[in-house]
């Protein structure tokens, strides 16, 4: 455990950021996840419209440090490809 009182503070600096991080990493999944559910269920309105939304939130994600630009570039390349297939 820290023992100084810097070691304390950048324990709980460290804690609320990963919290922080965590929540914000879970609001980018669930955002893909919406997309994905569109796409399975063949709406590709519904799809068009997910994708709109999860897009700036994967960008953001991936400039912020959260997730790797290239997973980002990956995500959204296949969502893209997955809502193209559908017609």
């Amino acid at each position: 455990m820290a023992n100084s009182p810097q070691a304390r503070k950048r324990a709980r600096q460290a804690e609320a950021r990963r919290q922080r991080n965590m929540a914000q990493r879970s609001t980018v999944r669930t955002f893909i996840k919406k997309v994905i559910k569109a796409i399975r269920a063949e709406d590709k309105e519904a799809a068009v419209e997910a994708f709109k939304q999860a897009m700036p939130r994967i960008d953001r994600a991936a400039r912020k440090g959260l997730i790797h630009p290239n997973k980002a570039a990956r995500h959204k390349r296949r969502l893209s490809a997955h809502i193209k297939a559908m017609g």
